[in-house]
């Protein structure tokens, strides 16, 4: 009887791995939403996009929700990827964009914006993002996760009007 016990739990361990994260709960870490100051990020971006010689950008509260969405989203499951939320394409949609021009910026462990504006001018990838000529309007968002290995989860999207 014992023996039967080890091997019905040894078989379902088993299944259990097959079938993937099925029976394992995605992780849902706790998250404190940052209140930031926006219009100071748009500032920021603005003098970076000017020293390029292109136009300023705007705050937006629609992508301020589409981007603390996708921060939490990374928060909650503890690492960084534009597709814990869903599709990029689908949550700009949710948004109420379907703009033709549209970019999103990632990061994680960033104190300040500062912090992560730099990272992200020196990522080309993102730079490129921040630098579209058509982009006019963004959203902004930080959401804390003490529990994970980055703390501070970031997301900045960036659209065409």
């Amino acid at each position: 009887m014992h023996r039967r016990g080890f091997v019905t739990l040894a078989c379902c361990l088993w299944l259990a791995g097959c079938s993937g994260s099925a029976l394992l709960p995605a992780p849902d870490l706790p998250t404190t939403p940052v209140i930031l100051d926006e219009t100071a990020a748009a500032a920021a971006i603005s003098r970076y996009r000017a020293s390029h010689g292109l136009g300023p950008v705007t705050v937006d509260p629609s992508l301020i929700r589409a981007a603390s969405f996708q921060a939490q989203s990374n928060a909650k499951a503890g690492h960084l990827s534009h597709e814990v939320g869903g599709t990029f394409d689908a949550r700009l949609a949710r948004a109420g964009f379907g703009g033709r021009y549209a970019a999103e910026n990632l990061s994680a462990g960033s104190t300040t914006f500062d912090e992560v504006l730099r990272r992200w001018q020196n990522s080309p990838e993102h730079n490129r993002n921040m630098l579209m000529p058509q982009v006019r309007r963004i959203g902004v968002a930080r959401v804390d996760a003490p529990g994970t290995r980055y703390k501070r989860y970031w997301a900045l999207i960036l659209t065409s009007p």
